[in-house]
């Protein structure tokens, strides 16, 4: 039997964070064979002044708004901490209304918002190769996600910021490929549970998921 390799999801220590006990064995901040991606990293950060300031700046609006500012708000101050002016805005068709309402706040505080939905180019999914069974409404028109369109436009149009809401699992992950400004997740999509994914983890959903598998033929 394959031996389990053990990482942080496995830790209940995390002395990494406040270093008041002892690193568990397995723990990657000391393991000989992690040292040169960590070292790898910590020169990045001393050389990338872009890396540098984007850390920095995360880290100061968690120090000032601790607890106190929401997602929304955090996204705004970090956005002025980098000086950022044009924000980017990759929305799920679906939740443009709120994408309109996060617009109108970035209006308000002094930023420019550019939003591109992800149906735009408006082409069938036929074009992907999907047959008309694999759709979501069989017999219909359903046009392909363009998350790689949205980065592109995005990158056009030159913003400073890209602001995530409500891709879809996987169109989030291309457009983050493709996009060239950095890119922070707004709202991340979760139709079953009004777009917040920790309910599967804080509710019953968790001992289904754990206790039965979603892949029997796999077994």
């Amino acid at each position: 039997m394959e031996k389990k390799v053990l990482s942080c999801v496995h830790c209940g220590v995390k002395n990494c964070q406040d270093q008041k006990g002892e690193y568990p064995p397995f723990c990657l901040t000391q393991k000989p064979e992690t040292q040169a991606p960590l070292e790898e990293s910590w020169k990045i950060y001393a050389e990338n002044d872009e890396v540098r300031k984007i850390a920095v700046a995360s880290a100061q609006v968690e120090a000032e708004h601790y607890c106190q500012a929401t997602r929304v708000q955090e996204v705004l101050y970090f956005a002025k901490k980098l000086g950022a002016k044009k924000i980017g805005i990759a929305t799920c068709v679906g939740l443009l209304n709120e994408a309109r309402k996060f617009a109108r706040i970035l209006e308000a505080q002094g930023f420019e918002p550019y939003g591109v939905a992800c149906k735009v180019g408006s082409r069938s999914k036929e074009e992907l190769g999907m047959k008309d069974e694999e759709k979501v409404y069989p017999g219909t028109y359903e046009p392909y996600c363009n998350p790689v369109g949205q980065a592109l436009l995005l990158n056009q149009a030159k913003t400073d910021l890209n602001v995530i809401i409500g891709l879809c699992v996987g169109h989030d992950s291309l457009f983050i490929k493709y996009s060239d400004a950095i890119v922070t997740c707004l709202i991340a999509k979760d139709r079953v549970l009004a777009h917040n994914p920790c309910g599967a983890l804080y509710s019953d959903y968790f001992d289904h998921l754990t206790d039965k598998p979603m892949f029997p033929d796999e077994e």
